[in-house]
């Protein structure tokens, strides 16, 4: 697996499209501007300029902000949090990292701002977006799927499936979840993804 892009010097120009902490500007400034409207809150303590549109790319900044430097290119954003990134869930209160199996990190189950999830990854499930790694959208569908409750899983299934730039169909999803090894809540998985071809059915 390729290394995350290393994250750009906060006070490079490049950068300033994001903003947070540091030698620029103090949180109570970056609040500050907020309140005035020159800036909206993206994550955390994470701002960016009120008029441009938010990208995947300034999510995915703004999640590995969070993220401790010394597992930063060995963890990749997953589930709501990689729906997040995507621009179809709302902000999570705490990332979803997941790191594979043959590269156990049990010191970021300490990580205030993280839940690490132990999986098995393939060489097409990660893609690197803004210095982070983060699950492919296909990939993405199928954890949601298989790991979110229904009420949270399925507007970011419909909100996955509905932005054409990402390329994920729904029976790809379901081909994926049903060639999962045996996984708890793969039936709940398939249940769901029926309930959301239902929902298109009627829709179309």
């Amino acid at each position: 697996m390729a290394s995350a892009f290393p994250l750009a010097r906060q006070h490079d120009v490049r950068t300033h499209e994001l903003y947070a902490p540091g030698a620029l500007f103090t949180w109570a400034e970056l609040q500050s501007m907020a309140a005035d409207g020159v800036l909206q809150p993206l994550h955390g303590k994470s701002y960016v300029p009120s008029w441009p549109a938010i990208t995947p790319r300034l999510r995915a900044r703004a999640a590995a902000l969070l993220v401790p430097d010394r597992i930063r290119t060995k963890v990749i954003a997953g589930r709501m949090t990689a729906a997040w990134i995507y621009g179809c869930a709302e902000a999570p209160e705490r990332l979803s990292l997941l790191v594979d199996a043959k590269h156990r990190i049990s010191s970021l189950r300490s990580t205030r701002d993280c839940i690490l999830h132990e999986v098995r990854l393939g060489q097409m499930d990660v893609v690197s977006i803004g210095g982070l790694l983060v699950t492919s959208p296909l990939r993405t569908a199928v954890d949601v799927a298989l790991h979110v409750e229904p009420d949270r899983a399925l507007p970011a299934l419909k909100s996955i499936l509905s932005m054409e730039d990402l390329g994920v169909r729904l029976r790809l999803v379901t081909l994926a979840v049903e060639a999962s090894p045996r996984v708890p809540f793969k039936k709940a998985a398939l249940r769901k993804l029926a309930a959301l071809a239902r929902v298109v059915e009627t829709a179309a």
